[in-house]
């Protein structure tokens, strides 16, 4: 019924001359003006080929297109994909062919276009102090660079129960995000560390440095209940250093049963966008602030009315990481790739 009366009423609107319109997001830039973030790449898997490395870029930050025929873009990529950018300009990505396998892989590439081996790291996760119960399981490696003290993080989650069939979420609960440190991605720290000394689970977690600060974005993984109403949000916290400790974790920036957070800078750079998918492979939600600190707010979108829709994802993408790109970097890989046409 209401659905009914809102296309009456734009109708209506349309019949006497008035085009209905709502706010933009900000962080745009006005016509003329040179973004500082000229364009974004999305890294991501569909929800049809689960785990394998697709691309999707956007000029705005907030509508998106995808590339090279809605095909692979790397055959030999699996995982949860995260790209970062390192020293030298050179690009890297971390993956796992699945949960329960021991290697995490990393590729690297000059160009975002050709991928080649870089490393294979095996962590020893019962070694990681003060949790020597870890399951031998790996989650979603990412990836961070740090230029104060030029290194890599490299963040994963892994959990401590097994699931039970009266208890399928204590698995999910038991997460916890372990990490290396590593200057080249080749050797890495000797063993797995926490990450925080939270009691909760965590998964999907990457760092990033600004505001003169250290920022952990998390999924927190507790199953929702009136005693723990963040559960299955996105939350942030932040540290004066790389490695912790971390505090001030955020009231949820998103609704519950939300998962793989990506964060990127407003074209104006004055903005943060931060994404995250309703699973599973429902559509995306979109929250924006002007600090990391917040107050964070929802961005309208997948209401299917233009005038209400302020983001577009392509339908039946999954989660990976976005990126800022410089603009000659988006053309090469549309000269590359090609933009799918057919894409809704």
């Amino acid at each position: 019924m209401k659905i009914k009366i809102r296309i009456l009423l734009s109708l209506l609107l349309l019949s006497l001359g008035v085009e209905a319109s709502q706010p933009n997001p900000p962080g745009q830039v006005q016509k003329g003006e040179e973004p500082v973030n000229q364009a974004y790449l999305f890294a991501h898997m569909t929800h049809e080929d689960y785990g394998r490395l697709y691309y999707s870029v956007s000029l705005d930050g907030l509508h998106w297109q995808r590339l090279n025929n809605s095909q692979r873009v790397f055959d030999e990529y699996q995982g949860h994909p995260d790209i970062v950018k390192g020293p030298n300009g050179r690009y890297f990505i971390a993956g796992n062919t699945s949960d329960a396998a021991a290697d995490i892989n990393i590729w690297v590439s000059d160009d975002l276009i050709s991928w080649q081996k870089h490393a294979v790291y095996r962590p020893q996760l019962n070694a990681t102090p003060n949790y020597s119960q870890a399951l031998a399981r790996i989650g979603a490696p990412k990836l961070f660079y740090d230029k104060p003290s030029a290194q890599f993080v490299m963040t994963w989650h892994t959990p401590h129960l097994e699931e039970t069939p009266e208890d399928t979420e204590r698995y999910w609960a038991s997460q916890r995000t372990l990490y290396v440190t590593s200057k080249d991605l080749k050797t890495f720290s000797t063993t797995p560390n926490m990450l925080f000394d939270w009691d909760i689970g965590t998964i999907d977690v990457f760092l990033r440095q600004a505001e003169g600060k250290y920022w952990a974005v998390i999924k927190d993984e507790t199953y929702p209940t009136l005693d723990w109403p963040t559960g299955k949000t996105i939350r942030i916290a932040s540290s004066d250093s790389l490695l912790g400790p971390y505090s001030n974790l955020s009231r949820p920036i998103s609704p519950n049963f939300r998962e793989a957070p990506m964060l990127i800078p407003s074209p104006d750079g004055k903005v943060w966008y931060m994404y995250y998918e309703q699973y599973p492979g429902i559509s995306y939600g979109l929250s924006v602030a002007d600090s990391l600190t917040g107050p964070w707010y929802q961005i309208s979108g997948y209401t299917f009315f233009a005038d209400w829709d302020k983001y577009s994802i392509p339908a039946q993408l999954r989660h990976g990481s976005m990126i800022v790109i410089a603009k000659d970097e988006y053309k090469q890989l549309v000269k590359k790739f090609g933009i799918d046409k057919n894409q809704h």
